[in-house]
C-alpha cells in the first residue's frame, strides 16, 4: 500500500554485489528498489578479470549474472563507471542474457562499440551516451554522472537517488591535483551532494593499506621526460593501453627527448583511437609505423607496448622472446615497466623481465625510479572523499577480504556511522532502517574458453588442471564378443616420465596391470564393457601410482568386435 509520496511501505532500497567485493576486479553491482517480490534494478559495471595458471586454456574471467538475468524483466540498464576491463569487459559477452540498455560516457561509449562490433553486436545493443555530468532517470532510480579522475578518461560516481535515499558509487577515482587529460575532480558537486544528505557510499578499497596520496599523472610525465632524455638506444614503454593519460605524457616526454612513437600491440592502436575519436589525444606527433621503425636511428625511436603484466601473447612478451615481426630489442636498449604489479602477475612478469635482462636490455620499473602512479585513492584521498560526502553508511567495494575490513575501519575512524563488509552475493538493505544483510543470491564465475562461456566448476577446467599436474595415460583394448583380447593393448602416456627411474618404462608399468586384470578376469565378466574399463583403469593407475608417487589420469577405451 502506497503512502501519500508514491512510496509503497514495503519498498527497499537494496545493494547487491556479484562480482568485485572480496575480490579486485570483475565488478558487477546491482541496485534493487521496491517490494521484494517486485523489485526494479540497475546494473553499474559488467567487467571482466583475468584467467591465471590455475586456469589452464582460459582466457577471462566473468561474474555469473544468472540472478539479475532471471530478473532481466526488471532489469532497467547497465551503467558503466569508466572504460576499464574490469568494468566493461564482459558487456559484450553477456549482454545476449541481459537485453537492456547500456548508458556510458562518450570515450567509455567508443571502447564497448569496439568490443560489440567484434562479437557482431552493435546493431542490438541499444548504446545510450550521457555526457559528463549528466542525468537522467531509470524507473524509481535518479542518476547523475560526477566527474572523477582517474588513470583514464571520463570516470564518473554515479549519485543515485531514489525515494528511500541517496547512493555515492564511486567507482574507480583518485584526486589528481593535476591531470593531464580531461576535467579535474569536480569537488564542489561532490560538496554539493554530501550537504544534501547521503544515505551510503559504495567506495573503491583498493590501495587504502597505502598512507598519503597517490600523486600526480602530471609528475610522471617529468620522470619518464628525465629518464628517457638520460637514455641511449631503443626505448619501450609498457604500460596498460587504457591509461590514456599515461600515453600521453609517454608520447610528451618522447617528442621532448627528439623520439618518434611508434604503437605496438593491438589494444593500443584500439584505445589511442577512442580517444581521438572522441576528442583526446590531440595534437600530438604522428606515430611511425612498426615496419617503418627500424630505418630511424635507435637513439630516435621510442615503443609504446602492450604487455605490461607479462601476458604471453601481448607484444612485449613476443618482442622478448624475438618472435615479434617488426620489433627487436637487445644490448643497450631499454624497457620502462610505467605500470603497477597486479597481484598474481608477478611470475609472468618477473620471467618476462628477466629474459629481457638475459638479451642485454635494462629493466626499469616504478622500484627503481618514478615512472608510475597509481589510479586508485590512497588513505588521505579516501578521508577527503568522506568529508565531503558524509554518508550514513559505509560500503567497501573493489577489494580482496583485507581491503574491506581495513575501509571499513578507516570509515569508522572517520565517524561514518555504520559500515559493513559484503562478499559476492550478499544483498544488502541500505533503506529503510538500519543497513543489513537481508538474503544471498547466486554469485559465481563463468569463464571464457576459446569463444564458450562455461560454468567455473566445468569438468574441462578440472581436467586441464589434472592433466598439467600428473599427465595422462590412455589405454586402448579390442575384446570379441566372447571377452577375449584381440591383439596387443595399446598404451600411450601424455606428460609421464620415460621410465620409473630403475630403468622400467611406464609404458611397461601399464602394459603389465592390464595384463594382470585381463588374466585375473573370467570371460563371464569381460562382457561388461563399462565394468572391464573401470577395473583396468584402477589397475593401471594404482600401477603407476606406486612407483612414480602420483596419480596420473587414465583413460580406457573398450572396443568390443
Amino acid at each position: 500500500m502506497a503512502d501519500g509520496t508514491g512510496m509503497n511501505k514495503t519498498d527497499e532500497l537494496v545493494f547487491l554485489p556479484l562480482g568485485g567485493t572480496g575480490e579486485i576486479g570483475m565488478n558487477l553491482n546491482l541496485y534493487g528498489f521496491g517490494p521484494e517480490n517486485a523489485r526494479k534494478w540497475i546494473m553499474v559495471d559488467l567487467g571482466v578479470t583475468f584467467a591465471d595458471s590455475s586456469t589452464p586454456g582460459i582466457d577471462v574471467i566473468m561474474p555469473d549474472p544468472v540472478f539479475i538475468e532471471e530478473r532481466r524483466e526488471d532489469l532497467l540498464g547497465i551503467v558503466l563507471t569508466h572504460g576499464h576491463e574490469d568494468h566493461i569487459g564482459a558487456v559484450a559477452h553477456l549482454w545476449p542474457q541481459l537485453r537492456c540498455d547500456v548508458y556510458a560516457t562518450p570515450f567509455t561509449a567508443e571502447l564497448v562499440k569496439a568490443k560489440l562490433i567484434e562479437a557482431g553486436l552493435e546493431d542490438e545493443v541499444p548504446l545510450k551516451i550521457i555526457q559528463l555530468g549528466g542525468r537522467f532517470e531509470l524507473g524509481p532510480f535518479d542518476i547523475e554522472l560526477v566527474t572523477l579522475t582517474h588513470s583514464i578518461p571520463e570516470p564518473n560516481a554515479l549519485a543515485i537517488r531514489t525515494p528511500l535515499g541517496l547512493v555515492m558509487h564511486t567507482g574507480d577515482w583518485k584526486i589528481d591535483p593535476d591531470p593531464v587529460l580531461g576535467d579535474d575532480i569536480d569537488i564542489e558537486r561532490l560538496t554539493e551532494i554530501g550537504n544534501e544528505g547521503v544515505r551510503a557510499i559504495v567506495c573503491d578499497s583498493t590501495n587504502v593499506f597505502t598512507p598519503g596520496v597517490s600523486g600526480s599523472e602530471a609528475d610522471v610525465g617529468k620522470g619518464l621526460a628525465e629518464i628517457i632524455g638520460e637514455l641511449k638506444g631503443k626505448v619501450a614503454v609498457t604500460t596498460f593501453a587504457s591509461n590514456v593519460a599515461r600515453l600521453e605524457s609517454v608520447i610528451r616526454a618522447a617528442e621532448a627527448c627528439e623520439r618518434h612513437v611508434v604503437l605496438v600491440g593491438r589494444s593500443m592502436h584500439r584505445v589511442i583511437g577512442a580517444a581521438r575519436e572522441t576528442g583526446y589525444l590531440k595534437n600530438i606527433p604522428p606515430f611511425v609505423p612498426e615496419d617503418e621503425a627500424g630505418y630511424l636511428p635507435a637513439d630516435n625511436v621510442l615503443y609504446l607496448c602492450t604487455g605490461s603484466q607479462g601476458e604471453p601473447r601481448a607484444a612485449l612478451s613476443r618482442i622478448a622472446s624475438d618472435s615479434h615481426q617488426h620489433v627487436t630489442l637487445g644490448k643497450g636498449d631499454t624497457v620502462i615497466f610505467s605500470s603497477r604489479m597486479i597481484p598474481g602477475n608477478d611470475v609472468e612478469i618477473f620471467a618476462l623481465q628477466n629474459t629481457l635482462a638475459e638479451r642485454g636490455v635494462r629493466v626499469i620499473t616504478e622500484k627503481d625510479h618514478f615512472v608510475h602512479v597509481s589510479g586508485h585513492p590512497c588513505r588521505d584521498e579516501l578521508a577527503r572523499m568522506y568529508q565531503l560526502i558524509k554518508p550514513e553508511v559505509s560500503v567497501p567495494v573493489h577489494g580482496e577480504a583485507r581491503h574491506l575490513l581495513e575501509h571499513a575501519e578507516l570509515a569508522r575512524e572517520l565517524q561514518v556511522p555504520q559500515a559493513v563488509v559484503l562478499r559476492n552475493g550478499l544483498m544488502l538493505r541500505l533503506a529503510p532502517g538500519a543497513a543489513e544483510v537481508i538474503d544471498e543470491a547466486p554469485s559465481g564465475r563463468l569463464f571464457l574458453d576459446g569463444d564458450v562461456l562455461i560454468p567455473e566448476g566445468d569438468p574441462a577446467v578440472q581436467e586441464r588442471r589434472r592433466l598439467a599436474f600428473a599427465g595422462t595415460v590412455f589405454v586402448t583394448l579390442v575384446l570379441d564378443g566372447k571377452g577375449e583380447v584381440l591383439g596387443e593393448p595399446q598404451v600411450r602416456l601424455l606428460g609421464l616420465p620415460e621410465d620409473d627411474g630403475t630403468g622400467v618404462s611406464f609404458d611397461e608399468r601399464a602394459l603389465d596391470a592390464v595384463d594382470d586384470v585381463l588374466d585375473r578376469l573370467p570371460l563371464r565378466k569381460r562382457k561388461d564393457d563399462g565394468a572391464v574399463a573401470e577395473l583396468v583403469r584402477r589397475a593401471v593407475r594404482g600401477a603407476i601410482r606406486r612407483e612414480w608417487g602420483k596419480k596420473a589420469a587414465v583413460e580406457v577405451v573398450v572396443t568390443r568386435v
